[in-house]
């Protein structure tokens, strides 16, 4: 699913996308670690697990596939937040310009880095609004992100491939009303109302 014209450089957006989810996990009350999150089976500790998961991954792409790293890591017991933004502090210095023009390995295949970098930040706003969700903190807060990324998102996700290779569940019809970040949310199957 390599698209066919130059991507922009997204990494500012991730960079965006992951200081707003360590201000979420900062909002984390401690009675609601346990509390259920839009992602099914997962409690906003899981979710937070995947999230750390997510950048050893991103860490790690530019060297090579990442398929075998775990989906989720311990969330530290100690300022959640702050070891997130360490872990995010090592991810964005390891995708250099080469790193962005090279090819890397993703679970679909390989792609230019610029392509796994859109894959990440996408995959922050859409957590992000899960955290935010189960956390009643503000989904929205980067809603303007999320508006340019719908589209990539309709574009390379494509309803009719869902079950077909397509981890995610199928299209929710987004409310009248839904932000950008919720229409995002709902391509990938999340239902929010």
């Amino acid at each position: 699913m390599t698209p066919t014209t130059t991507l922009p450089d997204l990494r500012p957006a991730l960079a965006q996308s992951q200081a707003w989810v360590a201000e979420l996990i900062a909002g984390v009350r401690p009675d609601q670690w346990d509390a259920p999150t839009p992602c099914t089976d997962w409690t906003v500790r899981d979710l937070v697990g995947h999230l750390f998961a997510v950048q050893s991954r991103i860490e790690a792409n530019p060297a090579g596939s990442v398929n075998h790293l775990p989906s989720t890591l311990p969330v530290p017991d100690a300022d959640a937040a702050a070891a997130f933004r360490t872990a995010a502090e090592r991810g964005a210095a390891a995708w250099s310009d080469e790193a962005l023009a090279s090819t890397v390995v993703r679970p679909y295949g390989e792609v230019p880095g610029a392509v796994a970098v859109a894959d990440f930040t996408r995959e922050h706003l859409v957590h992000g609004w899960d955290l935010a969700t189960a956390t009643g903190q503000d989904p929205e807060a980067l809603g303007d992100l999320a508006a340019t990324i719908l589209p990539s998102a309709r574009q390379f996700l494509p309803a009719e491939m869902r079950g077909a290779g397509i981890p995610f569940d199928p299209v929710v019809e987004p409310a009248a009303d839904a932000g950008p970040t919720e229409q995002l949310a709902n391509w990938l199957g999340r239902r929010s109302r």
